[in-house]
């Protein structure tokens, strides 16, 4: 076997462990998923999961860094590049959109760790991640007040305001999506969002 097939092999291997893991984790919780389920679920040993993630908690602390490591680099690339503020805060929303589209489980699980009970599983910083995506949107808001695309206003409301349409769609991806608020529809609302900012919606009388 060649080196390069060993290493895809690998990779295969642990892919599967994690789809399993997030799969059990997500339909049983995590304290009731035992390891024996998870290696029966992807096909594979208990010794090949404790080699790659050494234990459940090994496995299920690599699925939220996985997740948050990805959101993070978004965030950094998203603000590091050029354009309107208004703009880059369309590319921040959309990116980050589109990574959650594609890790739609791993945000169940996340919402069911954070919001109920915590399981027994492993402490993982839950808020100062999601603390990195609130400063970026503030941040925007900000200069784009600074630049004048944005009316003078309170940039705390400004931001929940904004996120709670983000947070809104991303919710209703999880209990099972709606048709009739597909991605156009998201965005044209957020945009109307910024419409309103624009016009100085949100600002303190």
């Amino acid at each position: 076997m060649s080196e390069r097939n060993g290493t895809n092999e690998e990779g295969s291997v642990k892919s599967r462990l994690v789809r399993a893991a997030v799969k059990l984790f997500v339909s049983r919780g995590y304290a009731a998923t035992s390891v024996r389920e998870i290696v029966e679920e992807a096909g594979v040993t208990k010794p090949v999961l404790y080699y790659h993630f050494q234990s459940k908690e090994g496995i299920y602390l690599h699925v939220m860094e996985a997740a948050f490591s990805k959101m993070g680099a978004i965030v950094e690339t998203d603000m590091a590049q050029g354009g309107s503020p208004r703009a880059r805060l369309g590319r921040l929303a959309d990116d980050l959109f589109a990574l959650f589209e594609t890790r739609v489980n791993e945000a169940r699980l996340w919402y069911a760790i954070y919001y109920g009970p915590p399981q027994g599983a492993p402490f993982f910083d839950f808020d100062s991640n999601h603390k990195k995506v609130v400063d970026a949107v503030r941040r925007l808001l900000e200069e784009g007040i600074a630049a004048g695309e944005f009316a003078p206003g309170n940039l705390d409301d400004l931001t929940w305001i904004y996120l709670g349409v983000f947070n809104m769609a991303m919710e209703l991806r999880l209990i099972g999506g709606h048709p009739e608020l597909g991605d156009a529809d998201y965005k044209r609302m957020l945009e109307l969002v910024m419409d309103g900012f624009a016009r100085g919606v949100g600002s303190r009388r």
